[in-house]
């Protein structure tokens, strides 16, 4: 049966008030010749290669495969187009594994983490700022978050995590914005060497201090990440000496990983090496004992000058991971994990399609959702419910309290994408986006004041066969 044709205009108002509603805001393109190294051109080239790696900031997004990272902007009018080819040991055949940008107030630069187990921090330029051995193992991650002194978090933490096979690093972020901050001022003032070798450059700063944990108790792990800090055991003994006093002020980190052998494992992360009264006094009469030695041994053997020879860098010992708990289902396995900002949820993707909700205070999975296979997720704040006459105004800006807390769940296999309200809250939105899609959400920014306009977290959805980056709506 034919519908019947009409002569007069075409139904435009009916159209209108039966189109779909808009979920997202398109916020720039980033087609370009550049990516053509990255296999831009080809269907599904986003998606489809497990070394493409996307790193996102509020106006600039990082890619980067094997062996080239490619830095796009949008903000300003002459868009940041840059294209770095780190150096990589070829006979290790290294290459890049992890991708993240770090953004304090006034700098910005990309980090890029390597299958030899080095960190490598590049300016906007593409210039190396530092190079670091952390451990000889492939990172998988890199992580960047913060939590801020107020009344519901005692201290005030800022940390970037790498993640490794069964190893947990930490880096604090004032130890890296001080040696940032001390590139920039060397860089403007340009009193250093033009001519000068890389490898001289690369170590100009020193090396940044960090912690470094196992946590392979339970095996290898496919991700993890520290949640914040935690209260010290219970059962701990405080011996009241001068060498426990000054280890007083050591915290203790929550380490989660996922895995193969359990699909959630949990640790205590001590900062030193050893809490014991032994490990103490250790410390303080060893290092004493050893350098009289030493200077006797000057005495008695003295030997002919020679010439310095470069030694080979030894990993750095493991402080002390102390296993809290663990969940074994086989053949259930854990894939991928992410934080919420606070770090006191934990959304977790498994093998077999289900997405688990965790607390990491209590340790405890409190929601669980079925059927959602190559599931990505991340956490995102938005305005549910927020028509008062108030927030209508156009004077009025949000805080932090008229935010909700949300998880998007990204399922390619539906070729959907939902927000839930946390943490027992109901499917608030569902919507259809494109084959060939990622979710992506911008890193936290380093000493972002407390006083400042507050800027909730925010989804970005990146196209890979069109180029198209859009925001989802905040408000629903």
């Amino acid at each position: 049966m034919s519908l019947p044709h009409s002569s007069s205009s075409s139904p435009t108002p009916i159209r209108s008030k039966m189109a779909r509603r808009v979920h997202t805001t398109e916020v720039s393109c980033i087609a370009c010749e550049e990516l053509g190294d990255l296999g831009a051109g080809k269907e599904g080239w986003l998606v489809d290669n497990p070394n493409l790696l996307c790193a996102i900031d509020t106006h600039c997004i990082a890619l980067a495969n094997r062996s080239v990272i490619v830095v796009l902007g949008w903000a300003d009018p002459d868009q940041t187009r840059v294209k770095i080819r780190p150096e990589l040991s070829p006979i290790e055949a290294e290459h890049v594994t992890a991708i993240e940008w770090l953004v304090f107030d006034e700098m910005r630069v990309v980090v890029a983490g390597t299958s030899a187990g080095c960190l490598l921090f590049y300016s906007l330029a593409g210039h190396l700022i530092h190079k670091q051995m952390v451990y000889p193992a492939r990172i998988i991650r890199l992580r960047v978050r913060g939590t801020k002194r107020d009344l519901n978090h005692d201290t005030s933490s800022e940390e970037v995590c790498v993640v490794m096979p069964g190893i947990l690093a930490r880096f604090d972020g004032n130890d890296i914005q001080n040696m940032l901050q001390q590139w920039f001022q060397e860089t403007q003032s340009q009193f250093w060497d033009q001519n000068r070798r890389s490898d001289d450059f690369e170590n100009s700063h020193g090396k940044l201090p960090y912690q470094l944990w196992s946590v392979s108790k339970y095996g290898s792990c496919a991700d993890a990440a520290i949640t914040g800090i935690m209260p010290p055991p219970l059962m701990e003994i405080q011996v009241c000496t001068a060498f426990i006093v000054e280890q007083s002020s050591e915290h203790y980190f929550c380490g989660i990983t996922v895995g193969e052998d359990a699909v959630i494992s949990a640790f205590r992360l001590s900062e030193d090496k050893s809490r014991s009264f032994v490990g103490a006094l250790l410390s303080k009469v060893v290092p004493a004992t050893f350098s009289t030695i030493a200077t006797f041994s000057k005495l008695l053997w003295r030997s002919e000058q020679t010439s310095p020879k470069k030694l080979e860098e030894k990993p750095q010992s493991f402080a002390r991971a102390s296993p809290l708990t663990c969940l074994k289902d086989f053949p259930r396995k854990g894939e991928k994990l992410t934080l919420s900002p606070s770090g006191t949820l934990a959304a977790i993707t498994d093998s077999l399609g289900r997405i688990l909700l965790l607390d990491t205070q209590a340790l405890v999975i409190v929601r669980l959702w079925k059927g959602y296979r190559d599931a990505n997720c991340l956490f995102t704040e938005m305005l549910v419910n927020k028509d008062t006459s108030a927030s209508s105004s156009r004077y009025y800006e949000p805080t932090k309290s008229d935010y909700c807390l949300c998880l998007v769940i990204h399922a390619p296999r539906k070729g959907i994408i939902e927000i839930w309200q946390m943490r027992t809250g109901q499917r608030l939105r569902s919507f259809v986006c494109a084959k060939g899609s990622k979710i992506l959400q911008p890193t936290y920014r380093f000493g972002s004041s407390i006083a400042s306009p507050y800027v909730p977290l925010e989804v970005f959805l990146l196209n890979g066969d069109s180029g198209q980056i859009s925001v989802l709506h905040r408000t629903l």
